[in-house]
């Protein structure tokens, strides 16, 4: 699928602004699409269980009390992530960091099985959390596996490579936790890896798309040269919730 035909951004005559795509909000699409038995709801405020992964989803303008929500969940003086969100920050949140990204979509990935590849399941989890901690694609936590397929290279034993599915709004599935343990870097296995993940999304009738930082030249030629393209700009931001932030009991409707 061509970025064109992903939408999003185009302005149809007789209309002053932009046509909404499901990739706009992907958080939000998943956990009220095919991830729904993941979703916490807490008011207005979705988001996974914080094992799963930190994906937030907020309202698509997010009021006082939306805010007020997230803060009392999370704790006065917590880091909150807030991936994909392009909104403004009320007063007294602090911005702790703030990453230009890119969303790519699949734009003739030639998808493909891999005959080293291998299933990933709960037992290699502590493995992959080594692997991420060794090269830092992104948040992967402990149950992050739950969200859909991984898959793996290894040799003697050892996890080299991993890749494998995260957010998933209907009708699409992202890519995520892409990485490859330094000693074997070079062999094009996470290439491989992608396109065996793809050839899974793409065999239930899906879209492979994914994330990375529009400052990781290198991933994104890796990326562009497997056959994806740049749909939308997007940030990866965390703020700092208010010190004096309400408790969670104060808030009406903070509950599920």
């Amino acid at each position: 699928m061509s970025p064109a035909a992903g939408g999003g951004t185009g302005r149809p005559p007789g209309v002053g602004r932009p046509v909404r795509h499901i990739l706009d909000h992907p958080a939000r699409a998943s956990l009220t699409g095919p991830h729904a038995r993941f979703a916490e709801r807490h008011g207005r405020i979705l988001r996974y269980p914080v094992d799963v992964t930190p994906w937030v989803a907020l309202p698509e303008e997010p009021d006082a009390g939306d805010w007020a929500v997230l803060a009392a969940l999370s704790g006065p003086g917590a880091q909150v992530p807030l991936l994909g969100f392009n909104g403004r920050i009320p007063n007294g949140w602090e911005v702790t960091s703030d990453i230009e990204g890119v969303q790519l979509v699949d734009d003739g990935v030639a998808a493909a099985p891999d005959p080293e590849a291998v299933l990933l399941g709960p037992a290699d989890v502590p493995e992959m959390l080594d692997l991420v901690a060794r090269t830092r694609p992104g948040p992967f936590l402990p149950r992050t596996i739950e969200l859909g397929t991984y898959l793996g290279i290894r040799r003697d034993g050892a996890l080299l490579a991993m890749a494998g599915e995260r957010l998933h709004p209907p009708g699409w599935t992202e890519i995520s936790a892409v990485c490859t343990h330094p000693d074997a870097r070079g062999e094009g296995l996470a290439g491989r890896l992608v396109r065996a993940v793809a050839h899974g999304i793409r065999a239930r009738g899906e879209t492979p798309f994914l994330h990375t930082g529009a400052d990781n030249t290198s991933a994104l030629r890796v990326y562009e040269a497997l056959g994806f393209a740049l749909r939308r700009r997007t940030r990866f931001m965390a703020a700092r919730v208010p010190a004096a932030a309400v408790r969670r009991d104060e808030v009406v409707g903070a509950g599920t």
